[in-house]
């Protein structure tokens, strides 16, 4: 058994084709098969050097190893062999239509109530005409020819999949100026890799039927591929989420802190029967079931994948966190913090609000509050206890309760209306520290 996730090098991997990714790495760890990443960078102007480092580096970052790499463009000479067979087997014939000339068909066939296909008008093209079309410069792209009926397949999520041929136009597998095509490329890859498996979007449904007739044109019907198609993923409101993608990139999810095996949990279990549970690589590959997937869209929740994000960093013990943490940040305030954080780059900035000089907001209207406040501060031990002992000489002074108490204290002490219980930070920031904020709030 071997999979493989095949990435173009045209741009940094998002929420979308890292789900492919984990899904095709999982379930190879899952069978103890081969895993392959293949570069599909026969785009060579789109293609970059640093799109593919950065492929490989989320990735990595994701826990993902892979067996072996493959880069189409260094496989050009094989592309070039199946073109050659398909050629002299019939089954791929020149087209000189323009592309304007392509247009006007399609929207006769409108006109005409017709499927808006190719009609194969090149098939009936005599040796004569190929030669003075080719004497008159015109270069021709290439059709491989569909055969006349359907391809199905037994789909490890879509259950029973029929693709009718003579319902979709003769595809395009060699551009005019000799650009090798997906369509063609993958199959002739798959073929000789020795690929197996192949997990992908269902939006290659209908790819997926013309590449199973390349396939036998290529290699008999003995070759066989058994064939995975996950659901979309859409956004919160069931849009199409390929429009946020570029907020939704591993490389920005990586900078604003979410943990690997946040995504690792969640998108191997978005859109399934069963609920995303904190996990990592190796974990999430002993419990992976692709039987479980619906074949409905998924919507992709940023709430949810932050709520994994939380209940993992809630597990962290402080080692397992501490060279990306301040180096002064210590293992009790860690200890304190990672219960009350989304994401880790949060330690950090309650850090600096707890050890470091702050401007608290204006709070002049709470002045007599404030003053209170300090007058009723304990002076002894400056622990845990500290706030209890405090809050209740406060009530009991001020007759506030509730928001009206904790709020103006809040936004005093830390500059923010939400964090981590006052409790559990009081005894970083100090008294001296608290005293020193209270004043300066209530004078401002």
């Amino acid at each position: 058994m071997k999979l493989r996730f095949a990435p173009s090098p045209t741009g940094y991997l998002h929420v979308g084709n890292a789900r492919l990714a984990i899904a095709n790495a999982l379930y190879a760890r899952h069978h103890a098969a081969q895993f392959l990443l293949r570069i599909d960078d026969t785009d060579t102007g789109r293609s970059k050097a640093e799109y593919e480092n950065a492929i490989q580096t989320d990735l990595t970052w994701l826990g993902i190893a892979w067996d072996e790499t493959a880069r189409q463009t260094a496989r050009l000479d094989r592309y070039q062999a199946a073109i050659e067979a398909l050629k002299a087997s019939g089954r791929l014939y020149p087209c000189f239509e323009t592309e304007q000339e392509l247009a006007a068909k399609r929207e006769a066939r409108i006109r005409a109530r017709k499927p808006p296909i190719y009609d194969r008008a090149m098939l009936s093209l005599t040796a004569e005409q190929r030669a003075k079309a080719e004497a008159n410069g015109k270069v021709p792209h290439w059709r491989f020819r569909l055969t006349n009926g359907h391809r199905a397949w037994q789909d490890l999520v879509m259950g029973a999949c029929q693709v009718k041929l003579t319902a979709i136009s003769d595809p395009v597998l060699v551009r005019a100026d000799g650009t090798i095509l997906y369509t063609l490329a993958s199959v002739v890859d798959d073929l000789e890799l020795g690929v197996t498996h192949i997990i992908r979007g269902e939006d290659h449904i209908t790819n997926t039927g013309v590449q199973l007739d390349i396939i036998e044109a290529l290699a008999g019907p003995k070759a066989r591929f058994t064939f995975a198609h996950l659901p979309l993923l859409l956004d919160e409101g069931g849009g199409k989420l390929s429009k946020r993608f570029d907020s939704l990139s591993l490389k920005s999810l990586r900078q604003d802190g979410v943990e690997p095996d946040a995504i690792i949990s969640y998108l191997s279990r978005i859109g399934s029967a069963l609920n995303p549970e904190p996990m990592n690589f190796d974990e999430a590959a002993r419990s992976y079931d692709i039987s479980a997937i619906s074949r409905a869209a998924a919507r992709f929740d940023m709430r949810q994948l932050l709520g994994l994000n939380r209940r993992l960093l809630q597990g962290r013990a402080y080692e397992a966190v501490k060279s990306r943490l301040p180096s002064d940040l210590p293992e009790a305030f860690w200890d304190v913090i990672r219960h009350n954080i989304d994401l880790l780059p949060e330690a950090a900035h309650w850090w600096s609000i707890v050890k470091d000089d702050i401007t608290p907001p204006a709070l002049k209207a709470e002045a007599d509050f404030l003053s209170q406040a300090i007058t009723v501060l304990p002076t002894g031990a400056w622990d845990e206890s500290v706030w209890q002992i405090w809050v209740s000489a406060l009530k009991a002074a001020s007759g506030r309760a509730g928001k009206s108490l904790f709020m103006p204290l809040r936004l005093a002490l830390t500059g923010e209306e939400n964090g981590p219980e006052l409790k559990a930070i009081l005894p970083f920031i100090g008294r001296e520290k608290t005293v020193r904020r209270l004043e300066e709030a209530a004078a401002n």
